[in-house]
């Protein structure tokens, strides 16, 4: 059996390069992987595509990687509460896949499982809608 145990953030993201693409759990900004992240910071790694059920805030979390310009693309179901999120993303230097929250579970539990994608059909209702 592959001895998974490692000493610290920095040696367990030591094999993440730039371009990589990361899925960062937690709910909003509780269980999230803030030792690795900071690790991430540290290392400078950029390019990176970023999944995650929000963005963090500007201080923490994600935040802190948006900060440095290391995330290239965020796919995410809740952005809110980041000012420097929505400044890059305004400015059109993020880009940004914004999906619903079931719709992202459903997405890394079928690519967990090797389903490389499947379809959802959704309908807006509302008046204002096109058809």
């Amino acid at each position: 059996m592959i001895n998974k145990v490692v000493a610290g953030a920095d040696e367990a993201i030591s094999d993440i390069k730039n371009g990589s693409t990361l899925m960062l759990g937690g709910f909003g900004l509780c269980g999230i992987p803030e030792n690795c992240i900071a690790a991430l910071v540290r290392k400078g790694v950029k390019e990176l595509t970023c999944i995650s059920n929000n963005a963090g805030v500007d201080d923490f979390g994600i935040g802190l990687m948006l900060k440095q310009h290391q995330v290239k693309k965020m796919i995410s179901s809740y952005v809110g509460e980041n000012a420097e999120f929505e400044r890059q993303l305004l400015s059109g230097e993020l880009e940004v896949e914004l999906i619903p929250q079931g719709t992202l579970a459903t997405r890394c539990m079928a690519a967990g499982y090797g389903m490389l994608s499947y379809f959802y059909s959704c309908r807006c209702r509302y008046r204002g809608c096109r058809r």
